[in-house]
């Protein structure tokens, strides 16, 4: 496999591309002054609030916040991965992607033009399965199946369903005309071989869906029984194209429905994905044979912000819906939800839609148990909260996963229900009240709005940096590393940003982003860009003067503590003392 894409092609790739063309490509964009503006992709509205700008490299919609770089466009717009964002981009600009070093795998790596191939072969067996539900002998048997499970022509075709001949070798006389196709075949799992060497068809007398990964290529086939014995599904196996822990069936189609996708609905089988779709419900997606993974979380919460979990009742599905909480804890960050919807014994998503039809069952969706609900019942279930010893068993097992929680405000929320539960609430109920005030005391920008320089000093540092990088190699007297002991919340931060500036003066706002991208704190330097400064504003000037705030400050700090300590029992070090002395003399010359 290739190895990780270099980070100084990454960086070079961002300066050398120009985001407003790339915008333009996709959303038509309008010259407003010095920066350009459209309607936001990413919201209705009919006022355009999305604006971006040529000289940082920047985009940011005033109506909903959405805001990054030429490649975090990409990915939003697009709905690529990062690698495929990368690689689009490259593409755009006439650039091959490099890659550092090799995986240590004894698997050899492989060509693009390789892999694509392996795309085509899959997509051609799919059109192959498709035909011969319209063409095969058996054809009739399987129309009336589909026709029994209340399955229109329409429906059927927009899903690519097929029929795999109830024949040994349909596939392999079809694709495997020279020993590198039977290969490829093989490596595929279209076809097997037993230990006598002999090759047949790996799905025989099913009825096929094809699975489609995000960017709608099919690496995988899903074959269900018609009226024969055998397992009611047969998935195909893991190949070099295919791994079932990271593809959900029908999430391509579900986001090629809807620009927004407002929710996702887990289901458990292809069927009830289909079915539900022919009543209009078209995004729910379906786990391949396996429980829902940390990996299907990651993708589900990159395309909406709530998911709703649909099982049986019974103690089967209830122990699923448990692993998929257990899998989501790590991925619910604020403002993202995760409900499940428990369906009466016997009944599946595809019956009920087909009882109730679309409205009734979008309902019981409205009213599915949110996480925390179905968290703190399970708990109450497993223990006894009427003694000492119950309430301290449930807080041992809870404690751990609710830390787990990605969002602050929702697992400060989780912690302050779990002491309420185990009758200690009040420990929580202070530092909540403040964090909460503190939230939602703060309002909502709708525009840019310019920020006073006598806000953090710290802030205003940063946020000049990332306007102008090349003021960190012009002052190399700001030492900003002089303040990393000194307990300043963001110094950090301002010193990696700093170092970064000074090291590449050329960079822009763009490339900036895109270098702290995986950064902690990437966010919060995204964010500090909607806000303006002052026009006319001496840059560098108050770039030294807000380092110069900064040193005052600490200074103040540290001589306040060195004097208290001086008069306090405990006295003064002699290494405090010259401290005390050096800071006094500093004192009188600020």
């Amino acid at each position: 496999m290739a190895g990780r894409i270099p980070n100084d092609f990454i960086e070079d790739l961002v300066a050398r591309s120009d985001i407003v063309d790339i915008i333009d490509s996709r959303v038509k964009l309008k010259k407003a002054g010095k920066n350009y503006q459209a309607c936001c992709p990413f919201h209705n509205e009919k006022t355009p609030s999305f604006t971006v700008s040529q000289d940082k490299q920047f985009y940011y919609c005033f109506g909903c916040g959405a805001k990054g770089n030429v490649i975090g466009f990409l990915m939003e717009y697009d709905r690529l991965e990062f690698v495929e964002a990368v690689e689009e981009l490259a593409n755009s600009a006439g650039l091959t992607v490099p890659r550092e070093g090799h995986s240590t795998s004894s698997v050899p790596s492989r060509s693009k033009s390789e892999r694509e191939l392996d795309y085509q072969l899959m997509e051609d067996v799919a059109r192959f399965y498709e035909f011969q539900l319209k063409q095969h002998t058996q054809k009739q048997k399987v129309i009336d199946y589909l026709k029994g499970r209340g399955l229109s022509g329409e429906v059927v075709k927009y899903w690519g369903i097929g029929y795999a001949p109830n024949e040994w070798d349909t596939v392999l006389k079809q694709f495997g005309e020279t020993p590198a196709r039977q290969s490829q075949l093989l490596a595929l799992k279209l076809v097997n071989e037993n230990d006598n060497k002999k090759r047949y068809d790996f799905f025989r007398d099913r009825l096929m869906f094809p699975i489609r990964d995000k960017r709608g290529r099919v690496v995988a086939f899903g074959g269900r029984v018609i009226d024969t014995d055998g397992p009611k599904y047969l998935n195909s196996p893991e190949t070099r194209i295919f791994h079932k822990s990271n593809e959900l069936y029908g999430l391509f189609q579900a986001r090629k429905e809807h620009r927004s996708l407002g929710r996702l609905l887990v289901v458990e089988g292809y069927m009830d994905v289909v079915a539900l779709s022919q009543y209009g419900i078209r995004y729910a997606v379906a786990a391949l044979g396996t429980a829902t993974t940390p990996e299907h979380i990651q993708t589900m919460f990159k395309s909406t912000h709530e998911v709703i979990c649909c099982y049986d009742g019974d103690r089967a599905g209830r122990e699923a819906a448990w692993r998929a909480l257990e899998s989501a804890l790590a991925y619910l960050k604020d403002g993202l939800v995760m409900k499940f919807l428990f369906l009466p014994d016997g009944e599946d998503p595809d019956t009920m839609v087909r009882k109730e039809g679309k409205a009734q069952f979008e309902a019981r969706l409205n009213d599915a148990v949110p996480l925390s609900q179905f968290f703190f019942s399970t708990m109450r279930d497993k223990h006894s909260i009427g003694n000492i010893e119950g309430k301290a068993a449930l807080k041992a097992e809870a404690m751990p996963l609710i830390n787990k929680i990605a969002g602050e405000n929702q697992r400060d929320m989780m912690l302050a229900e779990l002491n309420k539960l185990c009758g200690d609430g009040h420990r929580f109920t202070t530092e909540l009240d403040i964090k909460k005030a503190q939230k939602y005391s703060k309002p909502k920008a709708k525009s840019f709005q310019k920020v006073s320089v006598k806000q953090s000093p710290i802030r205003v540092m940063m946020r000049l940096l990332l306007d102008s990088p090349v003021i960190a190699s012009k002052h190399p007297q700001v030492k900003v590393e002089a303040l990393l002991n000194a307990d300043i919340p963001g110094v950090q931060v301002l010193h990696e940003l700093q170092q970064y500036c000074f090291a590449h003066p050329q960079a822009n706002t763009g490339s900036i982003l895109e270098a702290f991208r995986q950064h902690p704190n990437s966010n919060h330097l995204a964010k500090l860009l909607t806000t303006e400064l002052y026009d006319g504003i001496d840059v560098e000037k108050e770039y030294v003067d807000c380092f110069k705030a900064m040193l005052k400050q600490y200074f103040e700090s540290r001589l306040n503590t060195l004097q208290y300590l001086a008069t306090s029992a405990q006295g003064l070090s002699p290494e405090q003392e010259q401290e005390l002395s050096f800071l006094m003399k500093k004192k009188d010359q600020m």
